[in-house]
């Protein structure tokens, strides 16, 4: 049975493999405790496995009393092997999943100083320069991660999304299609790269993109929505309410998909039908701004116009974005009812 000592001789050779398997037999031992899972917790970080990781976190950095313990080894291991780069890398990653995010960019750092050859540190550095939404020096950070290790999965992926934030498309997009040739069979980089085709106005390539992505995931209700989205958008409702109702079979509870059939169907003059579309997104949603204006429309097609109003009002109220709340004032005064 692999025990504390086997572990922190392996994270000092920054043998992650080894960590790995040493941890989880030490985590199988009656007496095991935080520091094994942290351990589990830190390699499944770095592999990009995060939801591994993030059962490790509740198992070793959710109660006070678990993260002094952690603690305590993770500084003593600093203090006895201060020139070892993976040190201070598990140090930054204690700190960052403790509250203290700031302070593990010093850890990082140092790591980055240690072992300049790791693309570990710069993705971490990157991961909270981009918190702190220091964009440029996320994407600095970034780059040097995947200019180190041009495999490393979860760099390329990051490194997409947020050229993707910034609105550079041109950018984002070969970082995806990189990340399909990595890994062809996992859906993220096929997601991410029909989202971004989608929003350059590639509208048949995201299409293919999706449908790709549904080859190896058919039963994601989001792909699904989000496929029928730009069906919607090239004017092909037919398909485009097939996936909707596809992705609300699936997921009952999937409010967007259910607004989404209301407008088809208030398209088509379909108000009964609408009206039911609207009711169920809003059983799932109260705060729909978008099926609450649907119900309105219905009401005035139906000729109660108060009630009409009364849902317009409160459309406007709940609307976050900026651009569909001017919309649906212009569309109240364009109506006649009292201005907001």
């Amino acid at each position: 049975m692999a025990d504390e000592k086997q572990v922190q001789d392996a994270i000092i050779r920054g043998d992650w493999a080894g960590v790995l398997e040493l941890a989880t037999q030490w985590s199988q031992a009656p007496t095991a405790g935080p520091r094994a899972f942290f351990a589990m917790n830190v390699v499944y970080l770095l592999e990009g496995e995060f939801a591994l990781a993030w059962q490790m976190h509740a198992q070793s950095l959710q109660e006070p009393q678990d993260i002094d313990t952690v603690r305590e080894w993770v500084d003593r291991m600093r203090a006895e092997y201060p020139r070892e780069s993976p040190v201070h890398l598990v140090a930054g990653l204690f700190l960052s999943q403790s509250g203290q995010s700031e302070s593990s960019m010093a850890c990082y750092k140092e790591a980055v100083v240690l072992a300049p050859q790791s693309p570990y540190p710069h993705f971490f550095l990157a991961q909270i320069y981009r918190r702190m939404e220091r964009v440029d020096e996320a994407l600095k950070a970034y780059r040097e991660a995947v200019k180190l290790d041009p495999t490393y999965v979860a760099a390329r992926l990051n490194l997409g999304v947020a050229y993707q934030e910034q609105g550079r498309l041109e950018m984002a997009i070969p970082q995806y299609r990189e990340l399909i040739k990595l890994r062809p069979t996992d859906p993220l980089g096929h997601i991410n790269l029909a989202c971004a085709l989608a929003e350059q106005g590639k509208l048949d390539a995201a299409i293919e993109e999706y449908r790709e992505t549904l080859k190896l995931n058919p039963d994601d209700a989001e792909v699904r929505f989000a496929l029928g989205g730009v069906l919607d958008q090239k004017g092909r409702r037919d398909l485009a309410l097939r996936e909707y109702e596809e992705a609300l079979r699936m997921n009952p509870g999937f409010a967007p998909a259910a607004t989404a059939i209301g407008w088809i169907r208030f398209g088509r003059g379909q108000f009964d039908f609408a009206l039911d579309s609207f009711s169920v997104a809003l059983k799932a949603n109260p705060d729909d701004a978008s099926a609450i204006f649907g119900v309105g429309r219905v009401y005035e097609e139906k000729r109660k116009p108060e009630m009409a109003a009364d849902h317009y009002y409160r459309a406007f109220e709940l609307e976050k974005d900026p651009d569909r709340r001017t919309t649906l004032m212009n569309f109240i005064a364009k109506m006649g009812f009292e201005q907001l």
